[in-house]
């Protein structure tokens, strides 16, 4: 692990979740109890808030992650990726005689994906590691989860975060049940199209709801009042893209961009995010993403 020269380095905290994605490329979605032969079969890192961070250092911010990862040579997987990014890994927890997360990834010959995650190690991450990291949160601009985080991390994460004035960003993926205090506690969601239907009418104080090739809009209290035009990409695949668009709006507001401006800068990065393989691959730089905004 590294170790942390000052907590006031860390722009962004990502309570993250990590996975190693496991991709098989078929033709089509499969039917029930149908077996296809697959492209080619490729082991990537991911994990939604994993790709997320790695997104936010790309678009350069000073990252830390709170995390807790197995023993094995998924977890190392994770650590060796942190370390190339320059994320913070003073607070993770290896957990011994535990299997790191895992997502079986099915991406089709569209470009859209299925996925199914098995969070391992990641289970465990609860208010103690978050307790352990309260200074990186108390001095943090951004503090960011998802729901593969289990919600008492990231309850207790956001307390802290709100208490110090940091802004917090909830990507509400996987969909659930999400609490009116989780809720309250939030500065901005990122939900997807379907996942936004269950948040209208919660009280969420920003949503930016992203809606792939057509863009994204931003709702405040519920009131539609940033629509942003998509781009036309060349698909490779979206696997990772929702995860760079909360990387890369967090990065934003860390540099002190206004929601609207940090929602537009968070699209490009997302459309940019698609034109290669897996999560991480394509995920652009910050001189990449401000080059697609000029030509809008």
């Amino acid at each position: 692990m590294t170790d942390m020269a000052s907590c006031a380095a860390i722009d962004v905290v990502c309570i993250a979740s990590w996975n190693a994605d496991l991709v098989s490329r078929v033709t089509r979605p499969m039917a029930r109890g149908e077996t296809l032969m697959a492209h080619s079969f490729d082991i990537q890192p991911g994990g939604k808030g994993s790709n997320a961070a790695v997104a936010a250092a790309r678009q350069g911010a000073k990252v830390g992650v709170i995390a807790r990862i197995g023993d094995d040579d998924f977890g190392r997987m994770a650590l060796s990726l942190w370390t190339r990014a320059s994320i913070d890994t003073e607070y993770v927890e290896i957990a011994q005689n535990e299997c790191s997360g895992v997502a079986q990834i099915l991406v089709y010959d569209d470009g859209d994906n299925s996925i199914a995650v098995a969070t391992g190690a990641g289970s465990g991450l609860g208010e103690a590691n978050v307790d352990m990291a309260c200074k990186a949160i108390r001095t943090a601009k951004v503090v960011m989860a998802s729901n593969e985080v289990p919600q008492a991390a990231t309850l207790a994460a956001f307390k802290i975060a709100r208490a110090a004035g940091a802004t917090t960003i909830l990507n509400p993926a996987p969909a659930m049940d999400l609490p009116d205090e989780l809720i309250a506690l939030c500065d901005v969601l990122t939900p997807n199209e379907s996942e936004a239907q269950t948040l209208f009418g919660r009280g969420a104080a920003a949503m930016i709801v992203t809606m792939g090739s057509q863009g994204c809009a931003l709702y405040q209290k519920d009131k539609l009042t940033n629509p942003i035009t998509g781009w036309a990409m060349n698909v490779v695949d979206t696997i990772g893209a929702g995860d760079t668009f909360t990387g890369a709006l967090a990065a934003a507001i860390a540099r002190g961009e206004s929601l609207g401006q940090a929602a537009e800068s968070a699209n490009a990065a997302a459309a940019l995010s698609v034109t290669g393989r897996g999560a991480i691959a394509a995920m652009p730089t910050l001189a990449q993403s401000k080059n697609l905004k000029n030509q809008y």
